[in-house]
C-alpha cells in the first residue's frame, strides 16, 4: 500500500465511530476541487509512510479505536488494497472505503468477501459531464455498475457528491439524484476553495447555506435522503 497520510483520531469519517483514516496515494481523476493535491499531483507528492508502521499503530490502538477509513487519493488503485482490508479485519476494526466508483471489479471483491463495513462512493457529476468533471477520460459504465454494486450489497453505503458552483448546478445535481434516487444516503459536500488541486478554484465562490437548503429541498422531491455535510 501507498500510505501517504494517517490521521491517527477522526469522529467524523466513520458514522458514529471513533476511528482513524489512512490516505493512499494515487489518483486516476483530476477534479480540480480535490483538497488533497499531496495525493494526487505527482509534483506534490510526499513521502510514503511505510504500512508496517501503520499496523503497528492500529495494534496499539486496539480498543481505543472502533474502525478504520481507507480513503486517498483513490484507493481502489492499490493492488493490494484487499491484503490490507484482511489485515485491518483481523485486528477487529470496522471498515469503510471511499471510493470514486471507477473500479467496479475491487469494488465486487471487496464486497463479496465482506472486507468492508461501510462504502463511500463520490459520484462527480451526470454521467455526461463526467471527463468535464473529473478531468480525464471516463468510462461512465463502470460508474453505473459501481453504483448498482454499492445499493445492492446489503453493506451501509452513503453516495457524496462536492459541490462547487464553477463545476455544478441545481439540474447538475438533480440528474445526479435521478441516477440514484432509491439510495441510503446522498450527501452534498460544500466546495472549501481552501487547498485544491486547481489554482482557479481557490477563487471559488462557494454556494451559501440558503443555496444549500434550496438545493437539498430540490432533490429530496427525487432521492427522499439527502443532507449537508
Amino acid at each position: 500500500m501507498k500510505i501517504g497520510g494517517l490521521q491517527q483520531v477522526s469522529l467524523i469519517d466513520y458514522p458514529g465511530k471513533i476511528g482513524a483514516v489512512i490516505f493512499t496515494r494515487g489518483c486516476n481523476f483530476r477534479c480540480p476541487y480535490c483538497h488533497n493535491p499531496e495525493l494526487v499531483d505527482p509534483d506534490r507528492y510526499g513521502p510514503i509512510i511505510p504500512e508496517e508502521s501503520v499496523l503497528s499503530f492500529l495494534d496499539k490502538r486496539r480498543g481505543k479505536l472502533e474502525a478504520v477509513t481507507v480513503t486517498g487519493g483513490e484507493p481502489t488503485l492499490q493492488p493490494d488494497l484487499e491484503k490490507f482490508f484482511e489485515e485491518l479485519k483481523k485486528r477487529g476494526y470496522l471498515t469503510k472505503l471511499d471510493t470514486n466508483g471507477s473500479k467496479p471489479d475491487i469494488l465486487e471483491k471487496m464486497i463479496s468477501k465482506r472486507l468492508v463495513d461501510y462504502l463511500a462512493m463520490d459520484i462527480k457529476a451526470p454521467l455526461e459531464k463526467y471527463r468535464q468533471i473529473a478531468s480525464v477520460e471516463v468510462d461512465t459504465a463502470k460508474i453505473k455498475k459501481s453504483i448498482a454494486l454499492i445499493m445492492a450489497s446489503g453493506i451501509k453505503y452513503e453516495f457524496r457528491t462536492t459541490v462547487a458552483r464553477s463545476q455544478l448546478g441545481l439540474q447538475d445535481l438533480v440528474s445526479v439524484a435521478k441516477l440514484i434516487k432509491r439510495a441510503r444516503l446522498y450527501v452534498l459536500q460544500p466546495c472549501i476553495p481552501i487547498k485544491t488541486l486547481a489554482r482557479p478554484v481557490l477563487s471559488e465562490i462557494p454556494y451559501t447555506p440558503e443555496e444549500f437548503s434550496i438545493i437539498r429541498a430540490t432533490l429530496e422531491k427525487v432521492c427522499p435522503h439527502v443532507i449537508v455535510r
